[in-house]
């Protein structure tokens, strides 16, 4: 087994500052982590044709590194320019995930390779697309619009997070048996199969390169990085991350994603 170690990390709120940058100690420290032989690997809900050029424009492109897509769903091995993993949600469900979200009011969507699916292009789309700015395909017909089992569905609600947790329930009663669900932030439910999740993408990267879990490093700040949090030798879970985030970490942060929270530890871990 290998001696050297793997950072995963989340990209908003945790990597990022709130202007989506990296902040220049954040960058060193990353830098230096990566220069002793260690690896690096961004773990985001994100699709991976916007990570990849986050990881170019950010020059947090090293090599031996990873980019790990919607929620551990995508791993991308960014040495070989290949995907070494992929987990997508069956067609035969899209249908029917997608009639529960109308029926509770919801807004969903989904993604091919370079564009997202939608039924409609109302405000949490345009709420949603701000960032990610991928093109649009509006439809009826979600599954007949998709080439391959998309890697997840996102449900969006702006203002009554409560009927989001209501469809989320029913998401999990109707289809528990095969997909899980959590909150990428309140207002964001992602919908992906079991099968996935960054804490599973943990333990595929680290078997790939084999190198031991204890020397995994892992850190986020929303739901959907508890897996991974939980998962690597050491979790870190970020000052400005809720309770139960907090709760599943080895390590708090002292500072926040605006001011190097991650930059110490990522030094006294190298």
């Amino acid at each position: 087994m290998s001696d050297k170690k793997i950072f995963f990390s989340d990209l908003d709120g945790t990597l990022l500052t709130s202007e989506k940058k990296i902040s220049e100690k954040t960058k060193r420290a990353l830098d230096d982590f990566v220069k002793k032989g260690n690896h690096f690997a961004i773990c985001t809900g994100r699709g991976l044709d916007n990570v990849l050029t986050v990881s170019r424009d950010l020059k947090v492109d090293y090599p031996g590194s990873f980019l790990i897509c919607y929620n551990g769903a995508l791993i991308y091995d960014c040495d070989r320019k290949e995907v070494i993993f992929r987990c997508g949600v069956p067609l035969e469900l899209i249908p029917g995930i997608f009639e529960m979200a109308a029926e509770y009011g919801i807004h969903a969507h989904t993604y091919t390779s370079d564009s997202l699916v939608t039924p409609d292009e109302g405000e949490e789309m345009l709420f949603y697309n701000r960032v990610i700015q991928r093109p649009l395909i509006v439809t009826d017909d979600i599954a007949g619009s998709l080439p391959e089992d998309p890697c997840k569905v996102i449900a969006i609600e702006l203002h009554d997070l409560d009927k989001l947790e209501r469809f989320r329930n029913a998401i999990m009663e109707k289809y528990g048996d095969r997909v899980t669900t959590c909150y990428s932030n309140p207002n964001y439910l992602e919908i992906f199969m079991k099968e996935a999740g960054k804490g599973s993408a943990v333990i595929r990267v680290s078997e790939y390169l084999g190198i031991p879990i204890e020397n995994t490093i892992a850190a986020g700040d929303e739901q959907n990085d508890i897996s991974m949090i939980e998962e690597a030798g050491l979790g870190i879970a970020m000052i400005n991350a809720g309770d139960i985030v907090k709760k599943s970490a080895d390590v708090i942060t002292l500072s926040d994603n605006n001011n190097d929270g991650l930059a110490d530890l990522l030094i006294k871990n190298s």
